[in-house]
């Protein structure tokens, strides 16, 4: 019968979400297969569409001023602040990441590189300083085609754009001089009209247009009119036009021919980014109002209607567009990527309706709390230092989409869904109810807010605030108690919000909300009343936790105190008092909770209670009687968020332990044995404090978020670390039962292969002894046995280092130092010396652990030496003496005499 293996608790990290964009610089594909971010002084490339890392270049020490890809995608070019630039091919892996190739790295100017452009056919490269400089280069050969130079002053937009070669021509032919010459001249533009396709327009910072001819290597217009910086430029072959968008808050349109402005706009904002779409035909433009704008190419009006500015933080600070793009990319300056449909002059909707389509957020900064959503879990709502809620998606998608940019396409992990906005200061707490569709908010403007989640209709809306609040919240709850099964709450909780809504303040009170059964409308003036006001604590309110059967409700404070409350009256049913600094979590005990056993027996009461302090210990308390069963210390810095692990079953019950998390301001996270009150393990993935923890109830899955702005998923592996644990006992047992099987039947090269794979000296020794004793050894055996010659004079690199480490232990025991000796010996005829000096062995460490063991070797073996030349010149006295004997003693009989020969024979011997 099988011994029960005691269930070890493991945890690994499964997914993570992590920033990708810092603020800096953003680049993205013609295709939109790959998009460009910075991070301090590392570039991130991502997969747009599903999320997915793709690759991480790490920096050279400095900020990264600029970067950009080419249109293909084939490189990426990266320049920092320490005036270097760093061109990468990017080639796709076998898992279908990218693989970074540093090509070379250059000095383009003597200051900093701000601006990047890359011509259509991802060849050459136009850098633009703070100098007022321009360089064009081969991306190939890595050298400079061209060098320009503008004002000095810094250069803000560059723009590489094709000149229509048959209308070039056409130009040149017209200007050609009467007689015999004009056809020659004729063939001599056909062949410039070939080669002079490029162009570069560049805008600088102080509002000047200048357009280059690569061809002629000189600038062939000079467009005044932008008095600020130029921060977009684009080019439309059909429209025969440059637009160019300032921060003087104007819009210009240039005839690509004459270089005459066709129309001015002004836009009442400063601009970020303009460009052409829809063939020209239309101009979006992206500025500090937060809107993406379309003008009219041809009248220069505006068809997307008057939009209401939006906050400071949601203003555009870039926009980018290339042919072939499935939208237009704006970057705001909280880090969000937006991105939006693209307008079409033939449809409407696509014109008036301008919200983005997706939002990617760069960053979600910090981590204040979080917690799943709907019945599957699919959703995850994250408070991060903001007054917005963001619902992310937290499901893989299972399958390719086609078009991943439908609006029907699948959410893939870390999709951002949607923004919860309705709060004028930041949101720092938030609950959910039993069902996943209702959250409740609190933030520092007082309020408190429940919201509705409708994911299938992609409705996300404020179904009622609660204002009555001196200060600001810090804890709000709502009831965990699911209702009859026959009931309509239970069947349609979309459409039954939950009964009440527990909130705490700052301002020490604690308030019972009733949830009105209908939305309440915008802009509605009879404010909530309280079903109940309590003064709570004497210090701030930081959490709130309803019991699972609606009857209690805990409070936790700086006052270093928890206060039980009855939900219906709000009476104080019992204190809880014990932790040395504030209290910062509190959890009820599930209702499915085995019995805890205490210092006093089992614990069968009303139920327990979890709390986590700055005294950074986790407390358990019993309901009963309001005392602490047992203190949990461990972290080294406050305990911030505690919660319970899913329950063991039945079945599981005499293996797995009832168990919790705890997370800490030591950035560390602890599962506990509330029983044992052992740390279980500490899982370590986060470089800031652990505000956030929660726990998927149908997997055991732990998810954790930190002030590092990353949110850890930890998958539950204790059942397949026991089963490899079993396996890997099973396995050994197997190879122990081989390794004793190839030794009864001498096949010796199996048998010192096993002893060393198993870690066995013992056996090995063993193994060893008997064939160096074997009497009569075979002729010509170094060891005793021909075939352990053969397997001593095969061995691998590593084989050899571990025979040496056996040896060396073998050697400073005189008792099996003969034996060690014997191996050693065979060891050193079967090599060449320079195979032991140059051996390699696995780790930093290696070749000084390989010094070590042979000079050890060395150090005894002259000892061993040693000892044998005392005992031989010891026994030349033995033998003198014995010899002096014989000749002073009478002549003895031959019986007698034999026996002294046979005592002389032996103690020669011995010696």
């Amino acid at each position: 019968m099988a011994s029960k293996t005691p269930l070890k608790t493991t945890f690994d990290v499964d997914r993570v979400l992590r920033p990708i964009f810092t603020g800096g610089s953003v680049s993205i594909d013609n295709n939109a297969k790959i998009l460009a971010t910075t991070i301090g002084e590392d570039a991130i490339l991502t997969e747009p569409a599903t999320g997915k890392h793709l690759a991480q270049i790490e920096g050279d020490g400095e900020t990264i001023s600029t970067l950009t890809l080419t249109p293909s995608g084939s490189h990426l070019i990266v320049c920092s602040r320490s005036l270097s630039m760093r061109i990468f091919a990017l080639k796709r892996a076998s898992d279908d990441t990218l693989e970074p190739t540093l090509l070379r790295t250059l000095k383009p100017h003597g200051t900093p590189v701000v601006v990047l452009a890359v011509d259509r056919t991802s060849t050459l490269l136009a850098t633009g300083g703070t100098d007022g400089g321009i360089k064009v280069w081969d991306i190939a050969g890595g050298f400079v085609t061209h060098t320009f130079r503008g004002p000095s002053v810094l250069v803000s937009a560059l723009r590489f754009f094709d000149v229509a070669g048959r209308a070039e021509q056409t130009s040149k032919k017209g200007k050609t001089k009467k007689g015999g010459r004009k056809e020659a001249v004729a063939q001599d533009d056909d062949v410039e009209s070939e080669t002079t396709h490029f162009r570069l327009v560049s805008g600088s910072q102080d509002g000047k247009v200048k357009v280059w001819d690569l061809n002629k290597r000189s600038c062939i217009a000079n467009l005044d009119s932008h008095v600020s910086d130029v921060q977009a430029l684009d080019y439309s072959p059909e429209q025969q036009a440059i637009v160019s968008a300032s921060r003087d808050k104007t819009i210009i349109w240039w005839d690509a021919k004459s270089w005459k402005i066709r129309r001015v706009v002004p836009c009442l904002e400063l601009v970020e980014g303009a460009g052409f779409v829809d063939n020209g035909e239309l101009t979006w433009s992206a500025g500090a109002n937060g809107c993406l704008r379309i003008w009219e190419t041809d009248s220069g009006k505006e068809l997307s209607g008057k939009q209401p500015a939006r906050s400071e933080e949601e203003a555009f600070i870039t926009g980018i567009y290339r042919p072939g793009m499935p939208f237009i990319l704006c970057v705001q300056v909280d880090h969000t990527l937006s991105l939006f449909q693209l307008p079409k002059k033939t449809d409407a909707s696509t014109l008036t309706q301008i919200d983005p389509m997706r939002r990617i957020s760069g960053t979600h900064d910090e981590i204040i709390d979080m917690a799943y959503l709907l019945p599957d879990r699919s959703l995850m709502a994250l408070a991060t230092n903001s007054e917005d809620v963001r619902i992310v998606s937290v499901s893989e998608s299972s399958t390719t989409e086609v078009n991943p940019w439908a609006p029907s396409s699948a959410s893939h992990f870390g999709q951002d869904i949607a923004l919860l906005k309705g709060h004028d200061e930041i949101v720092i707490t938030l609950d959910v109810d039993w069902s996943g569709h209702w959250i409740a908010t609190g933030a520092k403007d007082n309020t408190a807010k429940v919201w509705r989640v409708d994911s299938d209709n992609k409705s996300y809306t404020c179904w009622a605030t609660f204002s009555g609040h001196a200060e600001s919240l810090g804890a709000v709850a709502l009831p965990k108690a699911m209702p009859a099964e026959s009931t309509a709450a239970r069947t349609d909780p979309l459409n039954h919000p939950p009964a009440f809504l527990i909130t705490g303040s700052q301002d020490q009170t604690i308030k019972k909300w009733e949830i009105p059964r209908q939305r309440q409308e915008k802009g509605q003036k009879t404010a909530m009343r309280s079903a109940f006001t309590r003064k709570a604590h004497d210090k701030d309110i930081n959490a709130i936790a309803v019991q699972n059967t609606g009857v209690l409700f805990a409070s936790a404070s700086q006052d270093k105190t928890v206060k039980i409350w009855s939900t219906a009256e709000g009476e104080v049913q019992g204190i809880l008092r014990g932790h040395k600094r504030g209290v910062w979590s509190v959890q009820f005990s599930p209702s499915n909770m085995p019995v805890i056993q205490g210092d006093d027996g089992p614990v069968t009461s009303k139920g327990l209670i979890l709390t986590g302090s700055g005294d950074k210990t986790v407390k358990l308390w019993s309901l009963s009687d309001f005392t602490c069963l047992r203190t949990f210390e461990g972290h080294s810095n406050s305990v911030l968020k505690v919660a319970w692990l899913k329950m063991p079953v039945n079945n599981d019950k005499s293996k797995r332990p009832v168990q919790f998390v705890s997370a800490g301001g030591d950035g560390l996270v602890k599962v506990w044995d509330a029983n044992s009150g052992e740390t279980e393990c500490t899982l370590d993935n986060h470089e800031d404090r652990v505000w956030a923890i929660t726990v998927q109830p149908d997997t055991n899955a732990i998810v954790s978020g930190s002030g590092d702005s990353t949110v850890t998923f930890w998958k539950d592996t204790s059942t397949e670390t026991q089963a490899a644990a079993s396996q890997k006992a099973l396995e050994l047992v197997e190879q122990e039962q081989e390794l004793q099987n190839h030794m009864n039947a001498g096949s010796y090269r199996e048998a010192i292969a096993l002893a060393l794979q198993l870690n066995h000296p013992g056996r090995l020794l063993s193994l060893f002894t008997s064939v160096t004793t074997k009497i009569p050894p075979e002729e010509g055996s170094l060891t005793g046995v021909k075939a352990v010659d053969e397997v001593l004079a095969t061995l691998s690199d590593e084989q050899i280092f571990l025979l040496l480490l056996r040896l060396r232990d073998w050697n400073t025991n005189a008792r099996t130092a003969p034996v060690a000796q014997k191996i050693l010996w065979t060891l050193v005829r079967s090599y060449p010396a320079s195979k032991f000096s140059s051996l390699s062995v696995r780790g930093a460490r290696g070749q000084q652990s390989l010094k070590d063991v042979l000079q050890a070797l060395k150090v005894y073996t002259e000892r061993h030496y040693k000892r044998l030349e005392e005992l031989v010149d010891e026994s030349y006295l033995v033998e003198y003496t014995l010899q002096e004997m014989d000749s002073l003693a009478p002549a003895l009989e031959d019986g007698e005499d034999a026996l002294m020969q046979e005592a002389r024979q032996d103690t020669i011997m011995a010696g």
